[in-house]
């Protein structure tokens, strides 16, 4: 068989495989197991490969290439236009090996084993964040329920409980008490884990060279510095800034016709996880920026008093994802603003 492309609809058993020469014509459609989708290219010889990017498409992107295929990643959004008639794994194979031979396609770069490792910390930190948040809003609400009431943060309601747990309050029953010492145990045992899982991403954050030049940035710590390199990796696959900043959502949507053109909100697309660090170091800078008199601190503070507090951080998060881009792609320090 002279195969020249394939489509593959990823899954977690079954594996549909579409082929085509290179006129074009369906020279193969199969439905391969998972032990055996490797094997399959290994006796393939080497060819145009296309698959989402979705779960697991990295790694076997990152196997399927090493027997010498050409292997792209592509946004299922992408994808969907070129499945014909109803949905299925066949017709999915098929429209993915129809949209990889598209010269216009947006392709997605493929992780490597190194950034799947550090989105996995912090994945697992995200994890262990939320949790927490579910502990402490679950004894906020247990206490109210009871007539007592804690004021927001994590703090006062630490602070309230070790009261309550070592004074004999006759609001709360023995049954209740002995639920508020579990869920305050559990919630130490999840601070002390995100103290390790921070304290990971802080020395990783210090040892890649990349991260410790976007962190001269304000408004971006190991976190940001961290999620960003991984998640991008070379940030010469952007032209320029402005794609970066849209592919982390942050520019407004588009809704233009007839020469009209009608720009509306963020678009919210990409990774919302990146998107949600730059907007909150964004606004980490926005409490600071007034004491200052550099060019960029006025412009964030006139900002802030014409729009509002939440259009001025969006605007330099999107504006901090442009200097980002800058210094990943061309290896360059940072230059602070120099006060007026």
């Amino acid at each position: 068989m002279d195969i020249t492309t394939l489509g593959v609809d990823l899954a977690k058993n079954l594996f549909q495989i579409h082929g085509v020469d290179g006129k074009g014509r369906t020279v193969l459609e199969r439905q391969l197991r998972r032990r055996q989708l490797l094997q399959f290219f290994a006796q393939l010889r080497p060819c145009l490969v296309g698959m989402e990017a979705c779960g697991g498409a990295h790694y076997w992107a990152r196997e399927i290439a090493k027997f010498g295929h050409q292997v792209k990643l592509m946004s299922p959004r992408f994808v969907r236009p070129y499945v014909k008639s109803n949905k299925n794994d066949a017709r999915d194979a098929e429209a993915i090996c129809e949209a990889v031979q598209r010269p216009s396609m947006r392709f997605v770069a493929i992780k490597s084993q190194a950034q799947q490792d550090t989105l996995a910390l912090h994945r697992v930190r995200s994890l262990l964040m939320r949790e927490r948040t579910a502990l402490m809003n679950q004894m906020r609400g247990l206490l109210a329920e009871y007539g007592i009431v804690v004021a927001r943060g994590t703090a006062p309601l630490r602070r309230a409980v070790a009261v309550l747990l070592a004074e004999r309050d006759s609001r709360l029953s023995e049954s209740l008490r002995e639920m508020l010492a579990e869920m305050s145990e559990r919630r130490r045992s999840v601070e002390d884990r995100l103290k390790r899982y921070d304290l990971r991403i802080a020395e990783l954050a210090r040892a890649d060279e990349r991260a410790a030049r976007l962190m001269a940035v304000e408004g971006v710590g190991p976190l940001t510095a961290t999620a960003l390199v991984a998640a991008v990796g070379d940030a010469r696959q952007f032209r320029h800034g402005r794609e970066l900043s849209a592919w982390l959502g942050l520019v407004p949507r588009q809704h233009s016709s007839g020469g009209r053109t009608v720009l509306l909100g963020i678009s919210k697309r990409g990774d919302r996880y990146l998107r949600t660090l730059l907007i909150h170091g964004a606004r980490s800078t926005l409490h600071g920026a007034e004491r200052k008199r550099d060019r960029r601190s006025r412009w964030i503070t006139a900002l802030k008093e014409r729009r509002g507090a939440n259009v001025a951080a969006v605007a330099l998060a999107n504006k901090n994802a442009r200097v980002l881009w800058a210094l990943l792609a061309r290896n360059q320090d940072y230059c602070a603003p120099v006060t007026a």
